[in-house]
This record gives C-alpha cells, sequence and structure tokens, in this order.
C-alpha cells in the first residue's frame, strides 16, 4: 500500500521536475535553422562559389571557379521555402537540396526535421543515408521508393530508391518535398513544363470493350495515323548542313518518306480486336498491372527502328515523352515464344497494310504514362554530311497521340502522395477492420462472452496478442500524442493535414475511435486497441499467473493520482502551441515508439524509461495508462462524448454489494456502485461478476429464493 500522506502537490511538483528533465536531456537531439550566405559558403566551399540569394524566388545559384571563368553549376535551395510539405508529425522536413541546370539532383542533405521515427528512434543514419541516394537522379526521371524488383530493369525513365523500413509514410513524405521543392524551381529557372505526378494518373479502362473492324477504330481515334513526305522532311533540314543531302527526297518530293499508325494495344477495344484471342491473353499475362503497350506500325522508305534494331531492346530512332518527361519504351519481344509469334501473333490488319512493319513497344507502370495527357512520340532522323570526319545533322518529327476520353478512368483528386501508400497495403487494412468489426460485435453483444466465465478469459488475452502484434509491431497502428501535436500545429500554421493520411492504420483506428466516443468513450481504444496498453496487460497475466502480488492504492491516493495525465496533457499541448523543436522532446513521456513503433530498438534512455513503466505494470496494474498516458487523458476528455451508460447495473451494485468495487482492477468503480467511464478500460470483468450466480451477491440471494431483483443504470 503507498502512503497516504503523499501530498497532491508533491506528486505534480515531481512529474514537473520529471517532464524537465527529460527536456533537458533530449533536447539537444533536435536541430533547426534557416540557411544565410554564410552558411551556404560553408556547405558548398571552394572552388564553389555561392552567389547572392535571388530576389524573386529563395535560391542560391552556385558557381564553379575555373581559371578565369565561372560557370553556374547548380541552384541550391531549402525545401522549407518552396514546399513545405507537412511532415508525420505535422511539421516540414527542411531539405537543402542542389541541382544542376539539367535537372539532376547534386545533394540533398537534412537541415531539420522532427520526423518521431527518426528521433532518437531509428536514429537519423537512415535519414541522411536515404538523402544520399538523389545524388545524379534527374527530375526528367520517376522517383520510385521500395522497388527494389525493377532496378534490374534498366529502365532509365525511372529512378529506383530503397527505403527505409519503419519509415514508410516518413520517407514518402519527404520524396514528395523535395520533388516539389525541386519542380518549382526547375520550372522558374530551368524551363521544365510543369511535372507528372504518378501517383496521380488515369488509368485505362479495362472493363470497356466494343467489337470493331480497323476503319472503325480509327474512326473512333483508337489508332492514328502520320504520313510524312520527302519534302515533310527536307523542310526540317533547311537552313541547316543537312539541306539538300537526301537526293531522292529532291527528285520525289510528294512520295511517302514514312507512314505510321500509332495505337495502344493495352485497351480492350484495340487488343482483343487486332489480336486473336490467344495472343490477347499472352499480352496481359506478360505485363504488370498498369503497364501499357504501344504499338506502331510503318511503311515508307525509312524504318521506325532502323536495320541495326535489336529486339527486346529500346529503339534509337523513336522516343516517348509526355508533358516534357522522358518515357521509356522497350520492345515487347516476343521471339522467346517462336511458337505463338509464327501461330497467334498476327495482327489482324486490312489487306492493304499486311506488309507494313509493325512492332509493340512495352511501357512499365512506374513510367508514369498518363492517357488522359497526349502521349508525344519522336521520330529522329540523322543525316550525315562528309566522308572523312562526317557531321551528324539530327532532327525530330513529332508524333502526337491523344486517347479518346471514353477509354480511360480519370485520376481521382485526392489520390496524390498517399493514394498508391492505401493500395498496397490492402492486405493490412482488411485485417484491420476484420479485427475493428470483431470489437465491435463484442462490445455490442458482449453477453457472448461474459454469460460464460471463460469465453472472456481466453478471448481477451487472444484480442491482446492482436492489438500488440498485429496492429502494434507488424502494422505500426500505435496511436500517439505525437497525433494530436502534429494537427494543432498543423491547424495553428494554416497547413494541410494531408500528412496524416499517409498512415492508413492510423486514418482507421482514429476514425473509429472518433465513432466510439459517442457509444463507449474513452476504453474503447484504452483496454482494446492500444499496443501499449496490451503488453502491459499481457505481462500483468503472466504475473498474475506467477501469483506475484500486485499493489492495490488507496481509493484517496488513485483518485488524486488520475489527475497527473491530466497535467502532462496540458503541458505537452502548452509546448506544441509555443515550441515547435520541444515539443519532439516532451512527447518521448510516451513510451510507444520505443517499445512498439521501434520495438526497443533504441538508444538506452529511451529503453530505460519504457523498461521503467513497463516494471511499473507489475507492481501497480497499468500504472502507465492510469496515470501517466497523456493519450489517454485525451481519450478522456473526448469520451465524455459518450451519450449512454452501457455498462449494467443493478440497485444493490454498492449498496450492499461491493464486489465489483474491490475487483475492478482500474479503480473503476466507485463505492456507491456507479462506474467512472472515464477511467473504465472495459475489461468487462464487472459484467462477468454481474452475469454470474455464483459471484454476483444479489444474484445469489435471488437464487436463495431473496427478492427478486431490479436492474437499474446508476453507472
Amino acid at each position: 500500500m503507498f502512503s497516504k500522506n503523499i501530498s497532491i502537490a508533491a506528486l505534480l511538483k515531481s512529474a514537473i521536475s520529471l517532464l524537465c528533465l527529460w527536456v533537458l536531456t533530449l533536447s539537444t537531439l533536435l536541430h533547426a535553422g534557416v540557411m544565410s550566405k554564410e552558411d551556404m559558403i560553408k556547405a558548398f566551399p571552394s572552388p564553389y562559389v555561392v552567389g547572392d540569394k535571388d530576389p524573386d524566388l529563395p535560391i542560391w545559384p552556385i558557381y564553379q571557379q575555373i581559371s578565369t571563368d565561372t560557370p553556374l553549376v547548380a541552384y541550391a535551395f531549402e525545401s522549407i521555402d518552396l514546399a513545405a510539405v507537412p511532415g508525420f508529425a505535422g511539421i516540414p522536413y527542411n531539405l537543402l537540396v542542389a541541382i544542376d541546370p539539367n535537372g539532376t539532383f547534386i545533394d540533398v542533405r537534412v537541415l531539420s526535421h522532427h520526423e518521431p521515427v527518426f528521433l532518437e528512434g531509428l536514429g537519423e543514419k537512415p535519414l541522411i543515408d536515404f538523402a544520399k541516394q538523389y545524388t545524379g537522379i534527374s527530375l526528367m526521371q520517376n522517383v520510385k521508393i521500395d522497388a527494389k524488383s525493377a532496378k534490374a530493369t534498366g529502365n532509365t525513365a525511372n529512378a529506383y530508391i530503397d527505403g527505409v523500413t519503419k519509415a514508410t509514410a516518413s520517407v514518402r513524405i519527404f520524396n514528395q518535398s523535395v520533388l516539389a521543392a525541386s519542380l518549382k524551381v526547375a520550372r522558374e529557372k530551368l524551363g521544365f513544363a510543369k511535372g507528372r505526378d504518378p501517383d496521380l494518373i488515369a488509368r485505362l479502362d479495362m472493363e470497356k470493350f466494343e467489337s470493331m473492324s480497323w476503319d472503325q477504330l480509327l474512326e473512333e481515334g483508337l489508332i492514328e495515323r502520320f504520313h510524312f513526305t520527302n519534302a515533310d522532311i527536307e523542310k526540317q533540314f533547311i537552313d541547316s548542313a543537312g539541306e539538300g543531302l537526301d537526293e531522292e527526297a529532291l527528285e520525289s518530293p510528294q512520295e511517302t518518306f514514312i507512314e505510321l499508325y500509332v495505337a495502344n494495344l493495352t485497351v480492350p477495344s484495340v487488343g482483343r480486336n487486332l489480336l486473336l484471342p490467344k495472343s490477347w491473353e499472352y499480352l496481359n499475362e506478360s505485363i504488370n498491372t498498369h503497364d501499357q503497350v504501344v504499338l506502331v506500325l510503318g511503311q515508307g522508305r525509312y524504318s521506325f527502328v532502323g536495320e541495326d534494331f535489336v529486339r527486346g531492346k529500346i529503339p534509337e530512332r523513336l522516343s516517348l515523352h509526355q508533358a516534357e518527361l522522358p518515357i521509356e519504351i522497350r520492345d515487347f519481344d516476343l521471339s522467346d515464344r517462336l511458337d505463338l509469334f509464327e501461330l497467334e501473333y498476327q495482327l489482324k490488319l486490312p489487306e492493304a497494310l499486311q506488309e507494313y512493319e509493325w512492332k509493340a513497344f512495352h511501357v512499365l507502370a512506374q513510367s508514369g504514362l498518363d492517357p488522359a495527357y497526349p502521349a508525344e512520340f519522336e521520330l529522329h532522323v540523322n543525316r550525315q554530311k562528309g566522308m572523312l570526319f562526317p557531321e551528324n545533322i539530327n532532327r525530330t518529327l513529332d508524333v502526337k497521340t491523344v486517347m479518346p476520353d471514353d477509354y480511360y478512368i480519370e485520376a481521382e483528386s485526392d489520390n496524390k502522395t498517399w493514394h498508391s501508400l492505401w493500395a498496397g497495403r490492402t492486405t493490412d487494412i482488411v485485417i484491420l477492420l476484420i479485427g475493428l468489426t470483431i470489437l465491435t460485435v463484442v462490445l455490442i453483444r458482449y453477453s457472448l462472452l461474459t454469460k460464460g466465465q471463460q469465453h472472456l478469459k481466453w478471448f481477451r488475452p487472444l484480442y491482446m496478442v492482436y492489438t500488440l502484434v498485429f496492429i502494434g509491431w507488424y502494422a505500426q497502428g500505435q496511436l500517439s500524442i505525437v497525433n494530436i501535436t502534429g494537427i494543432l500545429q498543423a491547424w495553428l500554421a494554416g497547413r494541410s493535414l494531408e500528412f496524416f493520411l499517409y498512415d492508413p492504420m492510423t486514418v482507421i483506428l482514429w476514425a473509429y475511435i472518433g465513432l466510439t466516443f459517442f457509444f463507449w468513450g474513452r476504453g474503447t481504444f484504452c483496454g482494446w486497441l492500444c499496443p501499449f496498453g496490451a503488453l502491459q496487460e499481457l505481462i500483468g497475466k503472466v504475473m498474475a499467473f506467477a501469483k506475484l502480488p500486485q499493489l492495490k492504492i488507496s481509493a484517496k491516493l488513485d483518485a488524486r493520482l488520475k489527475w497527473l495525465k491530466y497535467v502532462v496533457l496540458l503541458f505537452i499541448l502548452v509546448v506544441a502551441v509555443v515550441s515547435v523543436p520541444l515539443t519532439g522532446t516532451v512527447v518521448e513521456i510516451e513510451p510507444f515508439k520505443t517499445s512498439i513503433t521501434l520495438i526497443f530498438d533504441r538508444s538506452w534512455p529511451f529503453v530505460l524509461w519504457a523498461v521503467v513503466l513497463l516494471a511499473l505494470s507489475l507492481f501497480v496494474y497499468k500504472g502507465y495508462c492510469r496515470y501517466i498516458c497523456p493519450l489517454g487523458a485525451g481519450m478522456a476528455v473526448f469520451g465524455k462524448l459518450r451519450f449512454y451508460k452501457w455498462l449494467p447495473r443493478r440497485e444493490e451494485c454498492g449498496s450492499p454489494c461491493q464486489l465489483c468495487n474491490k475487483k475492478c482492477e482500474y479503480q473503476a468503480i466507485e463505492p456507491s456502485g456507479k462506474i467512472d467511464y472515464d477511467e473504465c478500460f472495459q475489461c468487462l470483468d464487472c459484467v462477468v461478476i454481474y452475469d454470474d450466480d455464483k459471484q454476483c451477491v444479489p444474484l445469489i440471494v435471488e437464487k436463495r429464493g431473496g427478492r427478486k431483483l431490479k436492474v437499474k443504470q446508476v453507472g
């Protein structure tokens, strides 16, 4: 039993002293700052020369001293000045980025951040290493994270970088910060067009099919024809060294230089009408979801691939762009299926086109080819002048195709940046929803577990294991006070709350908890869905099995200690308002990141703190949850939205029967029999007693022939 002489003032003083100690100990882990010219000079020392900051755009020109020449080699800038994308804690990264005049990253460094997982969690090294991967990548490429399997494809239109385990949302926000800021600079200073976002593109409608002939496909716009005469090509070389070098073109200016037909074979109305059924089936089996296969037919004196073309390779004469960004096309080689090629993979062409040269080109989904925008092909034509040291003169013919509106599905406006992350966690989301559905049924029909004492005894530990292992350690769905401070700071700064959507587990859990506040109050999360709470409870059950005694705190001291968590919550919210840097420090009062997110893989002060709190639960049942947890305090505040008292009580509860009051491990039942829903964790133990005629005193009296009982909600 704790001493009754401990004053509430002394307890609060101790708590505040503890928080201040943690602030002083951990504040050195945070850093932030805005780059001055002196800082830039340190970041880019000689032989680089840092110019004056641009008056219109917050960027610094970087030059390189080469003899008497000082060419521009890069633009350097801070991401927060151009794209303040809120991080997972609601605070933007600040990154130092340098890109050269061609749009290639020279350097990406982390100046400051407030990502919980990297603040003495995984540590900053994984974040720093992640940033280094951008060096040498071009803005003309699509940056793909966690796409290791695609690294061997040789797809130069894409750049693949490794993600960071347990920090998926944080690194995607990092990537968005780098690209969004850099594209603004590229558009303003390098003449780039608006860049495409690979996560915000339309998709082909694979359900739409109409039986059509070749002429109908042409009329519908699903096949497009382009015709260039010799005269058209000669015009391209006027006033150049290549003018007049093509004698055949001069002799027959109106003859065909090349005739091209372009179509997207992946569109069902194209592929199924031009390919035999087995060919269509093989094509779809050979490509990944959202890949596209483009068909090109040509005839004339100029081949669109050339005599030296190698099957399965990238064509040198033909290239594809969209919004001025390159998209790689590679020959869809069927040479490994000669039987299919010879017998089945024949195009159903009109007789006049049977002898046309044709190739199918594969476009990977990662390239981000958007069917809602024109696909801009370029046919490269080369002429040479001179014999000994020939001069190459190159020109391009533009071939722009447009997909009819009816054959693609527009991109949803809300699927930018976070949409693909949700799609990639479909299995996790389904498992979570199943778990929440089961819990909902249990809380609505709690008699399924409480009518038989053994039912709850096996169900609750199993659900705690599910909460700890799946929601916590695997799915990383531990809700945190960081979610609340992040939203508060983003709201005060007028920033978007989109960062919250990067973690589907968190969004779904908060949405569910938000609804349960109205029905069951605080206990749904604290008693069933908090992984750290589940860890404490499982440890407590092991200790109970080992018959280790726990301390029973006096009712008076317990009532006072329960106010402590509200003081901690208030302190954290005040810090969140007045000091963004300190917020990342004071929230470390929570052991969630250490024990759940990082599974104790952290520096020793944090591990020690988490172990101390778990050790507390050995002697005081779920002591952290009941007395310290600021998130629990917040849950209790929101839990006051509950609009009815749902746990059953009798008139005899509290007078004369005190069994539930004595048995409640959370000390959430008052001597009067009233349930304190602000402190109730919904363990349902009291309901088991309520329904058990071997434990509940009023039921025992009734069973022995005493007076008839009346149910009365006094909770």
